[in-house]
């Protein structure tokens, strides 16, 4: 319940710094607090490493190194995992992403796409994140098979009045924390980060909105790769392929030093991707499990498995 500091999908922070705790109620909506950043990668670098990772049996994608490197962030800065509610701060109990896929039809020309929300471990290596990404994106692709939230989408569209009617309730069920968790699990806009794979359809990188609905903190959107001219020695000019990222953040959630730190890891490992092949020796977490009780450590402790 929110009044004791529970979510299903969280609990509230309390020891916070004053000021972030006081930054919700200068911007209660997250439309208010979007900030936007672009991150270029070295796309040479990665391309040589999943070329290298494909000689040893490994098949590993861009999108696979951008979501590793972000649950592997995540596990080490537990700040980029937080989420506004009622402008209070909630610490979130599982380490989720969600992306749309687009599914395989009869018709070329028919385009459809499903969202679809994975749930990590904190420990997971590049190969684990891979994995559990390949078996949830199969399992969504196919034409005939619709996930539960597809599912509940069709249902309220075949009604008319009952699409609004539904989202203004769920708006103040969620609000107050009395959303239903089976509904929560399922929601792709209540996760820690929405991610976009612009270079799969030929499109530059976006800054997207975050959305006020959910609980959703961080949007990545990954662009198609870019030639940029780099100076070199003697005067000489050299082209060097670069990955874009747009980043837009909820800076509610964290102060500017902290999340210059988180994202200066997240940098770092994608400079760096063999440090993802290994788990963290260990993991920080903003809340530690032997503190949240026994219902919520259920939670903490199976980042994948996620059930009341």
């Amino acid at each position: 319940m929110f009044l004791f500091g529970f979510r299903s999908d969280g609990r509230r922070i309390t020891n916070k710094d004053p000021i972030v705790g006081f930054t919700p109620y200068l911007m209660p909506q997250r439309v208010d607090a979007q900030v936007y950043t672009t991150v270029q990668i070295d796309c040479d670098k990665l391309t040589n490493y999943i070329r290298g990772q494909r000689e040893q049996g490994q098949v590993l994608s861009y999108m696979d190194l951008l979501i590793a490197a972000y649950v592997r962030a995540v596990s080490q800065h537990p700040q980029l995992n937080r989420f506004v509610m009622n402008k209070q701060l909630f610490a979130r109990n599982t380490i989720c992403c969600s992306l749309a896929v687009l599914k395989t039809t009869a018709n070329d020309d028919d385009v459809r796409e499903t969202t679809i929300k994975v749930h990590f471990d904190p420990y997971d290596t590049v190969y684990d994140v891979r994995d559990r990404m390949r078996e949830e994106i199969e399992k969504n692709r196919k034409e005939e098979n619709r996930n539960t939230a597809d599912k509940y989408v069709r249902f309220l569209q075949a009604i008319p009045g009952l699409p609004t009617l539904f989202i203004g309730i769920v708006r103040l069920l969620d609000r107050y924390g009395l959303f239903p968790s089976s509904i929560v699990n399922i929601s792709p806009f209540h996760t820690g980060a929405f991610i976009a794979n612009m270079a799969s359809i030929g499109m530059p990188h976006i800054n997207h909105h975050i959305y006020n609905f959910g609980t959703t903190s961080i949007f990545l959107a990954m662009g198609k790769a870019l030639r940029n001219p780099v100076p070199g020695p003697n005067g000489t000019v050299t082209v060097k392929r670069a990955l874009p990222i747009g980043l837009v953040l909820d800076e509610r959630i964290t102060s500017g030093m902290e999340y210059g730190r988180a994202l200066g890891f997240f940098n770092e490992l994608i400079a760096n991707p063999e440090r993802l092949e290994q788990p963290p020796e260990a993991v920080v977490y903003d809340i530690p499990p032997e503190k949240m009780g026994k219902k919520m450590r259920r939670y903490v402790k199976t980042g994948v498995k996620v059930e009341i």
